[in-house]
């Protein structure tokens, strides 16, 4: 019986980029917005809250999106899982480097980013290039 390797696809033809530029960018105009309207610490308190919840998204789009093909159905399985696992222990990691870390820091902005990144992924259908079609 010959092993075959899954493919794997190169991080920019994921299926999930889109929503990941689109998560960059959110980031990007809320922190500028939060250091124009409430100065410098709020900016990079709004900053270090989008990348909190961006950088676990790479490393799970990373993981989880890396395979295709009808063959590679356990690895896609278990990279969702290690995914999975890896994003929550990055998040839990991060929050506690930022605050511990971090002085001064708008605890507001930080929450209020990061809440604003992780709304972006519900509108994930939308961003994505390929569709799911019904039977």
């Amino acid at each position: 019986m010959e092993t075959r390797t899954p493919n794997r696809l190169p991080f920019h033809r994921l299926a999930v980029f889109p929503v990941l530029m689109a998560q960059f960018t959110v980031v990007l105009i809320a922190t500028l917005a939060l250091w124009q309207w409430k100065g410098v610490v709020a900016g990079y308190s709004g900053l270090c809250g989008g990348l909190i919840a961006l950088l676990p998204n790479i490393y799970f789009a990373h993981r989880a999106f890396r395979f295709s093909g009808a063959r590679a159905a356990q690895a896609i399985v278990r990279s969702f899982y290690a995914g999975e696992a890896g994003k929550l222990i990055l998040t839990a990691v991060l929050f506690a480097l930022t605050f511990a870390g971090v002085k001064p820091l708008a605890p507001l902005a930080v929450f209020g980013v990061f809440v604003l990144t992780q709304l972006v992924s519900w509108f994930a259908p939308l961003l994505m290039r390929t569709r799911l079609s019904r039977p």
